[in-house]
């Protein structure tokens, strides 16, 4: 069974994950600094498809339950130097 990752915009702007993966079911609360998907080179992309990518990212390198509850997309770097570089490829 693959995972499911369900992405919705929240009031304040962040958006709220859940996804559901080896029988377990995680909640996260994601926001996404102005200016990133353009710091990227991709200035047209929206942002909710930057977080699901983002977490496809995240999902094949860790489990679910790893993934920090509450954090903004430009952390992800700090743990995975290859981020930004990967997160280009697969927006391109």
């Amino acid at each position: 069974m693959s995972d499911t990752v369900e992405v919705a915009r929240r009031p304040d702007g962040s958006f709220d994950v859940e996804v559901r993966a080896a029988g377990a079911v995680t909640r996260h609360v994601v926001r996404v600094p102005a200016g990133f998907a353009a710091g990227l080179g991709f200035p047209g992309v929206g942002d909710e498809r930057l977080v699901r990518e983002s977490f496809a990212f995240l999902l094949e390198r860790e489990p679910a339950t790893s993934i920090l509850r509450s954090f903004g997309l430009e952390v992800i770097g700090e743990y995975f130097p290859e981020y930004p570089r990967e997160i280009a490829r697969r927006l391109a």
